[in-house]
């Protein structure tokens, strides 16, 4: 297993751990362990500002395309080459 370091934490903040973790009977490493489990079980897909890159709006539209239909089924890669003229 790997190792974590957090280095400035307030004391605040640090205190306000130790007593939720104490509560729960759990070790800090524990409560913390938890924490950042939870978190990462629960990923909200990250929304680019302003939308679509350029790339991701061509891609879309290629897709959608009425005039390219073979570019139906294609992968992203296929749909770069067919873009870019490769």
């Amino acid at each position: 297993m790997n190792a974590v370091t957090i280095q400035d934490v307030p004391d605040d903040v640090l205190t306000a751990i130790k007593v939720h973790a104490d509560q729960l009977g759990q070790s800090l490493q524990a409560y913390i362990l938890t924490l950042l489990t939870q978190d990462a079980t629960n990923v909200v897909p990250v929304v680019i500002p302003g939308g679509e890159t350029r790339g991701e709006r061509a891609i879309r539209r290629l897709r959608e395309s009425k005039l390219i239909p073979e570019s139906r089924g294609l992968s992203t890669d296929q749909l770069m080459e067919i873009t870019r003229g490769d």
